[in-house]
């Protein structure tokens, strides 16, 4: 046998070497749909640091479907963290339970009859002129000075002024808003809180909730045209939110849109400049503005991953789940998956995009995925009327606060 058949010999007789998922690895981070391939081809249903890991759509898809699969394991986990630093029946705790992104039915029906009105496309029309408002004025001060970071200057204010405006909240308290949002975002990733962590977020919900309970008190008095005034008035054969459910809904319209709207925005001009000729498309043609937001939610998906919990025994994939373990759906995965979307990791916004799972799927699909999606398409919109985007000096880099969103520290871009 010669010398290269032996090679080739002993190179098959290797175990293939599978690819380790770790979300908290700066790699991961940076670049994680090589690993998202590797494991769907080989190694798509697996269990790793106490949970299954689910990459392929199908196998997503299939969780999201089924309503034994619950929502409920954050609010699990922040009563355990409750519990690990004595502070049993804690606000935080009351949040996560009438939190609509992970109550489970009966509530998640109600709650979701009720929000679904204040969040039709009807109510966000008359956001649309405040919303083009905001991307011209954001946008103004880069183009005077050639450029600007997106991230800093458009894509995080943004979300936050825009649902300051529709709650009704004055200007001077955007930074506070902003600050307190930022320090309830643990309630996303539970698990990653320290004594200190839970301390601080309780401290802060303690403030957030006692100004908007004033807030509430003097809409009742005299409503106005914002959200707040919506929500008083809104009933369903009879049912109204209470006071606290009022302020919930309040605190995660920030909390879950704030984070990944900015995302995508950031996520789809990065794609465009990563992608000259998609642009120049893009250029041509405006009427695909659209288009190019659903293909960056399938591309650079913001929400990477979220949680199930099995509450029955199941099969996935030919794999028993046992009732009681911990799923985790790989979304930014399933995106990518070449069985769904032909040439997945191509970028492409003439794609058809239907099926992505950015927004989730079901009961539990984001309910603001409307007004995401109405703000990315409005600054790049805007952005298309404007001088040139082209890649500032300075290199894009991810942000590492979370490991479920997936959004750019830094994106630096001059205008020709």
């Amino acid at each position: 046998m010669s010398e290269s058949a032996q090679s080739q010999r002993s190179c098959a007789d290797k175990p293939l070497q599978l690819p380790r998922f770790n979300p908290f690895s700066a790699e991961f981070r940076e670049t994680p749909y090589r690993v998202y391939g590797q494991l769907r081809e080989h190694n798509p249903l697996h269990k790793v640091l106490g949970m299954w890991v689910v990459t392929r759509h199908a196998d997503v898809m299939g969780i999201l479907r089924d309503r034994s699969c619950n929502a409920s394991i954050i609010p699990q986990q922040v009563d355990n963290q409750a519990a690990r630093f004595g502070r049993d029946n804690a606000p935080f705790q009351r949040l996560a339970y009438k939190s609509i992104v992970f109550t489970e039915n009966p509530d998640h029906n109600r709650l979701r009859k009720l929000m679904n009105i204040a969040f039709s496309a009807k109510a966000l029309d008359q956001l649309q002129a405040p919303l083009e408002g905001m991307v011209e004025e954001l946008l103004a001060e880069g183009y005077r000075h050639g450029g600007l970071d997106i991230v800093a200057g458009l894509a995080q204010p943004l979300p936050l002024r825009i649902m300051c405006h529709w709650v009704g909240l004055p200007s001077e308290m955007h930074a506070t808003i902003d600050a307190w949002t930022h320090a309830i975002r643990f309630l996303l990733e539970p698990g990653l809180m320290v004594k200190d962590d839970f301390e601080k977020v309780s401290a802060v919900l303690d403030d957030y909730m006692a100004y908007l309970s004033t807030v509430i008190d003097e809409r009742r008095r005299a409503p106005r045209q914002d959200l707040i005034s919506q929500l008083l008035d809104l009933q369903l054969d009879g049912d109204r939110l209470n006071q606290e459910e009022l302020i919930f809904v309040c605190i995660m319209c920030f909390v879950a849109g704030n984070e990944t709207t900015k995302s995508l925005i950031g996520n789809a001009i990065h794609a465009l400049l990563e992608h000259p000729a998609q642009y120049r498309l893009l250029q041509q043609r405006p009427e695909l503005v659209a288009g190019s937001v659903q293909e960056a939610l399938r591309y650079e998906t913001p929400l990477q991953h979220t949680k199930r919990l099995a509450t029955r025994d199941l099969v996935l994939d030919g794999q028993p789940i046992k009732a009681g373990e911990q799923i985790l759906l790989c979304l930014g995965s399933a995106n990518r998956d070449e069985r769904v979307f032909a040439d997945a990791e191509a970028f492409d916004i003439e794609r058809k995009t239907k099926g992505h799972l950015a927004f989730g799927y079901g009961m539990h699909g984001c309910l603001g995925a409307l007004l995401a999606e109405r703000q990315a398409e409005a600054v790049i919109g805007r952005l298309l009327q404007g001088p040139p985007m082209l890649r500032g000096g300075a290199a894009p880099s991810w942000q590492s606060g979370s490991f479920i969103v997936r959004s750019l520290a830094a994106l630096d871009v001059q205008f020709a």
